[in-house]
């Protein structure tokens, strides 16, 4: 990414969790350790089903007295809906922010530009009263800035950014191999474990109780892995959401996400599975990445 380029992310949503009880909360439900966000450091998390299996992804920022949750626009209502399935008679209010607030993200050196930076993933500090994050995921993700709309762009020109296309940003996110786009299409199919949350570093296997917390430790306990969501790089045909994806005629995984930035969820042990190969599914050939942070 390019030091002067900003991606303003539109298709990002932002929920405000507050309240006296929004910490217990949040921690009682979400993958990651809420004890570990603070006003120096976010984190990223994910909610389960209680099987274990995805539902949403998101990155939790400390904010006054609550947390922002930054997930996937389309997805924002539907998490706003589960969150408050889950309040019962928890002093939390949850609010839907996406019309008011925006991501933009830049550069891992733009971030470490700044001098309150810290080259620490989740790492964060506030620029005139909003958080910049170090992505907590991988720091080729680079910094976020979450801000009110309406001081978005004069912020953008006090730090010399311009503003960028931003699917060059979502490719470069499936060139390192990690999903952010159309992640509904991966709701209830996989364990949370198997969209690789535990290297994004967004699983605490030490925290207590959190939705969905049995089956994750015992396929981490247990060695029970052998199933991941990798990125697929199409090289000729169209994509089907569910297709089989075949070496010969023997069956390595399912295409899951069918867009410009492809992803499958792959038997990436079995002894028909090979990083060299090329795939085939019903109507595409293709070969299957490894992520260099797997």
């Amino acid at each position: 990414m390019n030091i002067k380029n900003v991606y303003i992310l539109e298709d990002r949503g932002i929920l405000f969790v507050n309240g006296l009880d929004a910490k217990e909360f949040l921690q009682n439900l979400v993958t990651n350790d809420i004890n570990k966000v603070d006003n120096s450091n976010s984190c990223f998390a994910s909610l389960l089903t209680p099987q274990g299996k995805f539902l949403f992804d998101f990155l939790i920022v400390k904010h006054k007295s609550g947390y922002f949750i930054d997930c996937e626009k389309k997805q924002a209502d539907n998490l706003f809906k589960k969150l408050n399935i889950y309040k019962l008679r928890s002093k939390v209010e949850i609010m839907n922010l996406s019309n008011e607030f925006v991501i933009a993200t830049f550069s891992y050196e733009k971030f470490m530009s700044f001098k309150e930076a810290k080259d620490i993933l989740g790492y964060t500090f506030k620029y005139r009263e909003d958080p910049i994050i170090l992505d907590p995921r991988h720091k080729k993700l680079g910094g976020r800035l979450i801000i009110n709309l309406e001081k978005l762009y004069l912020s953008l020109k006090k730090l010399d950014l311009k503003s960028t296309e931003p699917n060059e940003y979502y490719k470069f996110s499936h060139e390192l191999g990690i999903p952010q786009r159309d992640m509904d299409k991966l709701s209830d199919k996989l364990f949370g474990i198997e969209c690789n949350f535990e290297e994004l570093n967004g699983i605490d296997f030490k925290k207590g109780c959190y939705v969905g917390q049995e089956n994750t430790s015992r396929i981490k306990l247990r060695n029970k892995l052998s199933k991941r969501l990798l990125p697929i790089q199409l090289i000729k045909g169209n994509l089907e959401e569910g297709a089989s994806i075949l070496n010969n005629e023997n069956e390595v995984g399912k295409v899951l996400i069918n867009n410009n930035q492809p992803f499958g969820l792959i038997k990436y042990l079995s002894k028909h599975f090979n990083y060299k190969a090329e795939f085939r599914s019903k109507n595409a050939i293709f070969k299957i990445k490894k992520p260099d942070w797997i």
